[in-house]
């Protein structure tokens, strides 16, 4: 599904035209002439400068309540235009606007693809033409909550185009490759590493042990104290270094260890999608493991499939799939792992998503203008890093193992739910995933990357509320969608696949039993309207938003390869 511009064939059209007045005025005969020999030249006087045309200003679009011109008289006339390429070589689309076109774009385009446009409010755009496209763009989504209290819509997002780009092509960015929970932002702080990205500074043992270790606590960064300090930018600013090449020190502590120093220089890192797997033995039966930490890149697909086929390779006969940090990202990604954890016998010609859209697209997808296909279990590569047609391998389990906590989102929510509608167990471990059954293609325009709900995904057998959340049994949250499995804390004192690790030994220990272990520690339950959010990589500073990396992350993206 190609969302290419809209106004591919106006501009050519401009092209041509351009062209056509450069070629001269009149219209020329073919017949031969006698050039007349030019006068001699004699004194003129200095012609006068011509004066520059004053631009005709584009007027300002007309408010109506309830009546909305086509998002597309508006796309892409931008009170800044800019000039040149994006990072991918595409022209920018970019003509001469006013801030005015910018907010009624906004305003149409959310009427005619927002899921819930019927409960939006209607203001006029030029309330808002000192307060910006931003301020604007905050209103323009639902107030209503969810059963459990929490706000039905709390995934309203933009950022830099720019920065989608480079999110989408996996560019290096600037880091030490390491991801942080911020388990407490505000004093007594506590700052834990999560993970490392392989070959980053972060997990480089050149000269002994690596700089960063799951579990280890961040207690100083360039020597301010991180559990009571009140210098949050100076302690941000050697978290998360904006460059490549910015040299910092940190006092960490290790799980079980004193307190050390470590120097560190950040540089470019590239996420790794698949960042760990193995195959365990356990009692003389191979169990896999595949750390899947995010669907975004286009990388993705080609990690997911190696890592399936090493799997297959192995004759694993069962799977433990690790998505508790994973936010979500490509659904055509998310129908693969559908595939190659099912195979062709339980998915052949079964629905992986079926897409519902507001009540006025009727069986269109109102940003394609197609036909609204159910999306299938798609068992080639599609083209994004693997090659188009290529067949993928399958397990063909009829269960599998999903290690969750509250980062569990969106697309990875698509996998748990399509897998639960061809009717293949899904066996939750962990904590209450994040609830997001929707979806948006993130739509550039005028420099501004928008994400707005436009979709809620339901599966084979139409099944689609958990807005609240998939909810292992023996839980004591009252809402979301309940799944056989086990409620257990995130364990910091272990590396992620190590079998004493305390959701993959939970997994474990549940398919020898088929049921909990009575020991497993228990994470803090969800009060009633709050939804868990999974910090990572962002600030220390609390905000009143969702940290935008999140929510682009936590996503089903609808994009194909061009």
């Amino acid at each position: 599904m190609s969302l290419k511009s809209v106004f591919l064939n106006s501009t050519s059209a401009i092209l041509a035209a351009t062209l056509l007045v450069a070629c001269g005025g009149g219209g020329g005969s073919s017949s031969s002439f006698t050039p007349t020999p030019a006068p001699s030249p004699s004194p003129s006087p200095t012609p006068s400068p011509t004066p520059t045309p004053t631009p005709t200003p584009t007027p300002t679009p007309t408010y109506a309540s309830g009546v909305y011109q086509p998002a597309s008289t508006f796309k892409d006339f931008c009170q800044a235009p800019r000039s040149g390429s994006d990072i991918e070589g595409n022209p920018f689309p970019d003509m001469q606007g006013t801030i005015h076109d910018e907010l009624f774009w906004l305003r149409s385009w959310t009427n005619e693809t927002y899921l819930w446009n019927d409960e939006v409010p209607d203001e006029n755009p030029s309330n808002y033409a000192s307060a910006g496209t931003p301020a604007y763009f905050d209103t323009l989504k639902t107030s209503e909550i969810t059963t459990s209290g929490t706000p039905k819509d709390d995934f309203h997002f933009y950022e830099s185009t720019e920065e989608y780009l480079l999110s989408r092509n996996s560019a290096p960015r600037s880091g030490y490759g390491a991801r942080f929970a911020v388990l407490q932002g505000s004093p007594p702080r506590d700052v834990r590493v999560l993970y490392t990205e392989p070959n980053s500074p972060a997990s480089n043992t050149t000269g002994g042990e690596a700089p960063f270790q799951r579990g280890a606590r961040i207690l100083e960064v360039d020597g301010v104290d991180v559990v009571n300090g009140n210098d949050v930018d100076a302690l941000n600013n050697g978290l998360f270094p904006a460059n490549s090449g910015e040299t910092h020190t940190f006092v960490v502590q290790d799980v079980g260890e004193a307190s050390r120093s470590i120097t560190i220089t950040s540089a470019d890192v590239v996420t790794a999608p698949v960042n760990k797997t193995a195959v365990l033995d356990v009692n003389g039966d191979k169990v896999g493991y595949i750390l899947f930490n995010t669907f975004s890149p286009f990388a993705s697909e080609e990690a997911i499939a190696t890592a399936m086929t090493e799997m297959s390779d192995a004759g694993v006969s069962d799977l433990v799939l690790d998505l508790r940090y994973n936010g979500g990202g490509l659904l055509a990604v998310a129908a693969q792992t559908g595939y190659m954890i099912a195979g062709s016998a339980q998915s052949n010609g079964k629905t992986f998503e079926y897409l519902q859209f507001n009540d006025d697209a009727g069986n269109r997808d109102p940003v394609t203008g197609e036909i609204n296909d159910p999306i299938p279990f798609i068992d080639t590569g599609v083209g994004f890093s693997l090659a188009s047609g290529t067949p993928l391998d399958s397990l063909n389990l009829n269960r599998v193992f999903i290690l969750s906590t509250g980062g569990t989102c969106s697309a990875s929510e698509a996998v748990i739910n399509g897998l639960r509608g061809i009717d293949v167990e899904v066996i939750l471990i962990g904590d209450i995933t994040c609830g997001k059954p929707y979806g948006f293609y993130p739509t550039s325009n005028c420099g501004t990357t928008w994400y707005s709900i436009q979709f809620q995904g339901v599966n084979d057998k139409g099944f689609g509320d958990y807005a609240d959340g998939f909810v292992p049994d023996n839980s004591s949250f009252a809402f979301g969608a309940r799944a056989p499995g086990c409620v257990v804390a995130d364990d910091y004192n272990n590396e992620l696949g190590d079998p004493n690790e305390g959701l993959l030994s939970t997994a474990l220990y549940y398919r020898e039993n088929g049921a909990c272990p009575a020991s497993a520690p228990k994470p803090a339950v969800r009060a009633e309207g709050q939804k868990t959010v999974f910090l990572g990589e962002g600030e220390l500073a609390t905000t009143d938003r969702t940290p935008g990396e999140l929510i682009r992350d936590n996503n089903r993206d609808l994009r194909m390869p061009y």
